[in-house]
């Protein structure tokens, strides 16, 4: 029996981990193809912009966005395996051999713990990196003229202030957490906030103590537009502080948020955001074994008895209920109203014993 249960145990493992990663390609490709037609859309107008660096610039940008999906990837991944096992009579076969539910079902915990690992230490550092990379080709692609290419809505607004007076900064995309920025537009004022002067600029780099723009044209009351390579101004903001503005914690990597928790602590900015982020990624591995668990606890009834629709929108009401609690949960933590630990882990907490007591009903109910 222990022979039967290992060779077994590894091949309901391998068919949900097949199945996992199917769905996970599948919407890879639906994203790449969507970001991909949208980008398209984008740099119509934009003659320096070939097909192949816009197709790269949306695949770049996609595994972030995948990456918030990947506990719906597990949820169907699992429904999908289940279901096509009860089709094919193979769970039966199994219960018929006197294996319970529950060892069936460990296989795919084990296997869906493994990948919230890989997902949390390479999977999101390497999301974060090509999204990093997309921001500088969508720079190359969006940023070739002063203050042009194509802005967000609001951009990333930065406000500092020095002995020279008054300066506001608006960017339309950030690289590295804001320490290199571009399509810039500055709003200058004096010591007495009387307004001095309009700048544009294509692109400016933090350095120790200054902002140095490039391609810049400088706009005043008094006077023509005035073009110039180089514009220094100064500053007293250090990077942890332009981080803080300009980055998110979705951007920064796994490995790199304890000490971006460290540095804003130390320059007294809030850390409410990166401690949750830091949460939530420690939590994934356990998220995704909940979501194995109530994917089991919809799908292990035998195929033939019908009730197949039902199932699979009860299971995806389930996880779509378990996705708007951890927003609740993660707008409540933000807003300092929760403690970080306790909104990454409540979903998981909630999503596992669901799943258990629903199993545990099922079969020794």
């Amino acid at each position: 029996m222990s022979m039967l249960t290992n060779t077994l145990g590894r091949y309901f493992a391998g068919r949900f981990v097949v199945a996992a990663l199917g769905v996970f390609g599948g919407i890879f490709l639906l994203l790449v193809l969507v970001d991909y037609i949208e980008m398209v859309r984008k740099t119509s107008g934009l003659a320096s912009a070939s097909a192949i660096m816009v197709a790269e610039t949306s695949l770049f940008r996609v595994p972030q966005l995948l990456e918030k999906l990947t506990p719906f990837c597990m949820l169907i991944g699992a429904m999908t395996c289940y279901l096509a096992l009860s089709r094919r009579l193979e769970l039966v076969v199994a219960r018929a051999a006197g294996i319970s539910a529950w060892q069936f079902i460990s296989p795919a915990l084990g296997s869906a713990l493994l990948i919230g690992v890989i997902a949390t230490v390479a999977y999101n550092p390497m999301s974060a990196n090509l999204r990093e990379l997309s921001k500088r080709m969508e720079a190359e692609l969006f940023g070739s003229a002063p203050g042009g290419g194509i802005q967000d809505a609001s951009g990333f607004w930065l406000n500092q202030l020095t002995n020279d007076g008054q300066t506001i900064i608006n960017a339309a995309r950030s690289e590295q957490q804001g320490i290199r920025l571009t399509g810039l537009t500055l709003f200058r004022f004096d010591q007495d906030q009387h307004f001095k002067e309009r700048v544009e600029a294509r692109e400016a780099t933090l350095e120790s103590g200054r902002w140095l723009f490039k391609s810049v044209r400088r706009f005043s009351l008094d006077g023509p537009p005035i073009d110039q390579p180089v514009l220094e101004i100064p500053t007293t903001l250090t990077e942890a502080q332009v981080r803080n503005s300009f980055s998110t914690p979705e951007t920064v990597s796994f490995w790199q948020l304890p000490s971006y928790i460290r540095s804003s602590e130390s320059s007294g900015f809030a850390t409410a955001g990166y401690r949750l982020q830091y949460q939530k990624l420690l939590a994934q591995p356990f998220l995704l074994a909940a979501m194995v668990m109530l994917a089991a606890s919809v799908s292990l009834r035998f195929f033939r008895m019908g009730g197949v629709q039902k199932m699979v929108l009860s299971g995806v009401g389930a996880g779509f209920l378990l996705y708007v609690l951890s927003k609740v949960t993660e707008d409540l933590s933000k807003a300092e109203l929760m403690h970080p630990i306790a909104a990454a882990w409540l979903p998981v907490v909630v999503g596992g014993l669901t799943g258990f007591l629903a199993l545990l009903y099922q079969e020794d109910g």
